[in-house]
């Protein structure tokens, strides 16, 4: 038995319902918390989509009221969370209910603790810096990637220092998660395949993270397993519910992992992308995927085995083959999702990298990592993904 078996961990998790109809019952679980309005955190996508008046006609048929918050743009600002905290006092809301990807889930967590707390919600960064928890929170996500809506992770765009800040805390878990798969069967196959890659980095990282267990690890291979076998089906075929199920199952075992795991390196850079260009989060993962698997690989060597027998490697390969086998599968794999962008076609400018790896040094994802990196040895890695 591994050793880390032995040691003291804590497993957070919310409340799931999962599958086909999920979000039907979002109108029964907003009277099982007595609530009288809620506030519904969307964005325009989502809207246009009709998940948003699904959850509208739930509601109504409990005889609950409700407005509407949906000002969320893909990289959530602070003023953002700001303004929506407004329209929850004005309304006088009791509950808030998150229906989209990660960014309006990310967004109603910023609502919540800004409502309980008082405080703007850049006050908050870090790790378990929430006193009071927030309102009751119901997530039906609308993407197979984020996972926000299983995890105690929230990100939100400081928009004046162009920095993505995490706020890691169990009071931002979830109380209900709606997860409903055929709500993905409008993503289009960009964000199909953007989000599905968030979610197999979310099990990467989470696997070979230096405070996973053995309560994470069957989440984060079983995700592995189920993105590898589903996602290009899921791409190839989107109104498939029998890709888009697994999908979903994936994305919620990897938010299961990584919210109890932490992340790593790929995340850390991605936060500093997405805060200071503005760029899809999914796509700067899938982007920086493999560079920080090569850098990590001899960290964690055991853990990158087991991982590349689940992403489809045989058994048998030769230990000094594995890393190169890995490595070729895991872009043969993003090309097939046609992700075949650089940071420079994404109009990342080279003067720029040591800006960005200065702030990943910061990012408190960089803690779980097999191996702190120097701040040249993520500049190196940023040119490598040029």
């Amino acid at each position: 038995m591994a050793e880390s078996n032995f040691e003291l961990r804590k497993f957070v998790v919310p409340e799931i319902i999962y599958g086909v109809g999920a979000l039907d019952l979002v109108g029964q679980y907003a009277e099982n918390l007595d609530s009288r309005k809620a506030l519904i955190v969307t964005d325009p996508g989502v809207q246009a989509a009709g998940w948003t008046d699904a959850v509208i006609r739930s509601l109504n048929e409990k005889g609950i009221q409700n407005c509407i918050f949906a000002d969320v743009t893909p990289n959530p600002r602070d003023y953002e969370v700001m303004a929506g905290a407004e329209v929850y006092k004005e309304n006088e809301c009791d509950l808030i209910i998150a229906v989209g990807g990660g960014s309006p889930m990310d967004c109603a967590k910023g609502i919540g603790i800004v409502i309980s707390n008082d405080k703007h919600v850049l006050e908050f960064e870090g790790v378990d810096e929430v006193e009071i928890p927030a309102p009751p929170l119901i997530c039906v996500p609308t993407t197979a990637g984020s996972s926000a809506d299983v995890s105690q992770f929230a990100i939100i765009l400081d928009s004046r220092r162009k920095v993505k800040i995490a706020i890691i805390s169990k009071t931002v878990v979830p109380d209900i998660a709606l997860i409903d798969p055929q709500t993905t069967t409008t993503l289009d196959q960009e964000l199909t395949a953007a989000t599905g890659m968030d979610a197999l980095v979310h099990a990467f990282e989470a696997y070979v993270s230096n405070a996973h267990s053995c309560l994470t690890d069957i989440h984060a291979l079983e995700a592995i397993r189920l993105i590898k076998a589903n996602l290009l089906n899921a791409i190839n075929d989107p109104l498939s519910i029998q890709a888009r199920e697994p999908m979903m199952r994936g994305s919620m075992h990897a938010g299961l992992a990584f919210s109890n795991a932490s992340l790593g390196l790929v995340h850390s850079m991605a936060h500093c992308l997405g805060g200071d260009l503005d760029l899809a989060h999914g796509l700067c993962n899938a982007i920086l995927l493999e560079k920080v698997v090569a850098f990590n690989y001899k960290w964690a060597e055991p853990r990158y085995r087991t991982i590349a027998v689940n992403f489809g490697l045989d058994a048998d390969t030769p230990f000094d083959m594995m890393k190169d086998e890995l490595l070729n599968k895991l872009k043969e794999f993003r090309i097939k999702a046609g992700i075949n962008d650089s940071l420079g076609h994404l109009g990342v400018t080279k003067d720029l990298i040591p800006k960005l790896a200065r702030y990943s040094l910061e990012d408190p994802c960089i803690a779980t990592n097999p191996i702190m990196p120097t701040q040249k040895q993520v500049e190196d890695l940023y040119n490598e993904a040029f």
